[in-house]
């Protein structure tokens, strides 16, 4: 709940509130706890609270109850009881603010991104491509580059490759060895991509990331919200996607140095799948990124269910903490257990690591940065309720919000300009008619020469 004259967020109730500083709120934030602990109803808090003071959100919606922030909340005995032991005066239910997207463009808008928005590098992890093969599609997105086609879906690259292929020899001394075994393992992997809807993702119209940030007549930040139930089921193509957005965001945004709030609220779920199986250099990438867009006025939060599913580079960015409740069943679960504890500053009042065991749902232990940037003690507290519903949007609500959006002729209809695929193309017929005419030719001339 944003506390407007106070200019903050009010986040939990403890001992006392606790609430977290918006200029403080770059510094990048963790929603951190094992499955039913209360992960969805902090995410769904935090991101009301930013779109209250104005600041657009994103948010990836894998288990679909998130759509329910288009509508009001409504009352139950859980969320009486909070308000009233937290003292919440003035709580009402509100409906929010909301766009969807949907990369397959069935519960929300399309969203679209071009192979050369792409790049060679994220499209190399989402290809699963090893290093070899990965040097082979940055030579091909070179020569693309240097003769001047467009790479914008899968058939451009498909083309490409093709191309380049069948022309190693040639491009061999000026851009290096290509070999058709790597050749032949890029277009599987593309054809595999494209079986996993890679055909919808990549094409024109791109998606235009300054759309997210956009407010509502009332001052509140729009709640962009991607469908990913169907996306998570491909996790590769979902973490590779959401590690392009925050890219582009970082190329998009200009400088902005320390803030009064942030300019965006972008909210990672599942994010140890961005990590996962992921080479180290691009880690180092996600790791750069993280570090340096909080100068772009970003405030990126991560919800995973245990801290120790991000990488140290990574939780070392962070600033905010708030994590649920964690089950130590294993030798592996201990540590990690005893690891996140060892991430808060300490409270005299209790041992951090039991209190992390016996959290309730809803409960949780939160640490966040104050005024001068430095992390809170940690405090044992209650959630505060959501102010939006906490059940999924039925289809007809989606679709009415969608039809309703400013955005939905911007993005409803798939363009295909000519790019590499066509030119390519049309210089694969000319030349077979130029050789059907020279064959002709010479059986012309064979015929004459044997009368």
């Amino acid at each position: 709940m944003y506390l407007q004259e106070q200019h903050k967020i009010w986040l939990a109730t403890g001992e006392a509130p606790i609430c977290l500083e918006p200029s403080m709120a770059n510094r990048h934030g963790l929603i951190a706890g094992a499955t039913g602990t209360g992960k969805t109803v902090t995410l769904k808090v935090v991101a009301e609270s930013f779109s209250d003071m104005g600041v657009p959100v994103f948010l990836a919606d894998i288990k679909g109850d998130l759509s329910g922030m288009c509508q009001p909340g409504k009352e139950n005995k859980h969320i009486r009881r909070s308000i009233d032991t937290m003292g919440l005066t003035g709580f009402a239910y509100t409906a929010y603010p909301v766009r969807f997207f949907d990369v397959y463009g069935r519960q929300g808008h399309p969203v679209r991104t071009t192979i050369s928005e792409m790049g060679p590098e994220l499209l190399s992890r989402l290809l699963g491509l090893n290093e070899t093969q990965s040097g082979v599609l940055r030579i091909v997105f070179r020569i693309a580059d240097d003769k001047g086609l467009l790479l914008i879906d899968l058939k451009d690259l498909r083309s490409m490759v093709q191309y380049v292929g069948d022309n190693a020899k040639e491009y061999k001394l000026t851009y290096g060895n290509i070999s058709s075994q790597s050749v032949g393992a890029i277009q599987r992997a593309l054809l595999s991509l494209e079986d996993e809807g890679g055909d919808i993702f990549f094409g024109e119209p791109a998606l235009d990331i300054a759309d997210w940030m956009d407010w509502a007549e009332d001052g509140r930040g729009i709640m962009n919200i991607l469908e990913c139930q169907e996306l998570f089921q491909h996790p590769l193509l979902y973490a590779t996607f959401l590690l392009w957005m925050l890219s582009e965001l970082y190329e998009l945004l200009p400088e902005a140095g320390d803030l009064d709030k942030p300019k965006l609220a972008f909210f990672f779920d599942e994010a140890h799948l961005l990590f996962k199986d992921a080479p180290k250099a691009l880690v180092e990438k996600v790791e750069q990124v993280v570090r340096l867009i909080r100068s772009k006025g970003v405030s990126v939060w991560f919800i995973t269910q245990n801290p120790s599913d991000l990488p140290d580079s990574v939780l070392g960015q962070i600033g905010n903490r708030v994590q649920h409740a964690l089950r130590a069943y294993t030798p592996n679960d201990q540590k990690a257990l005893r690891s996140a504890a060892k991430s808060f500053r300490a409270n005299p009042a209790f041992d951090t690591e039991e209190a992390l065991q016996a959290l309730g749902v809803g409960e949780a232990l939160v640490s966040v940065l104050d005024e001068k940037g430095v992390p809170t003690v940690v405090e044992r507290a209650g959630i505060l309720p959501p102010r939006s519903s906490m059940s999924a949007a039925g289809d007809d609500e989606i679709q009415a919000v969608i039809g309703g959006s400013p955005l939905r002729d911007k993005y409803a209809q798939a363009e295909d300009r000519r790019s590499a695929y066509e030119v390519l193309e049309e210089a694969r017929q000319r030349e077979t008619a130029q050789a059907e005419e020279e064959a002709r030719q010479a059986a012309w001339e064979k015929e004459q020469a044997t009368r």
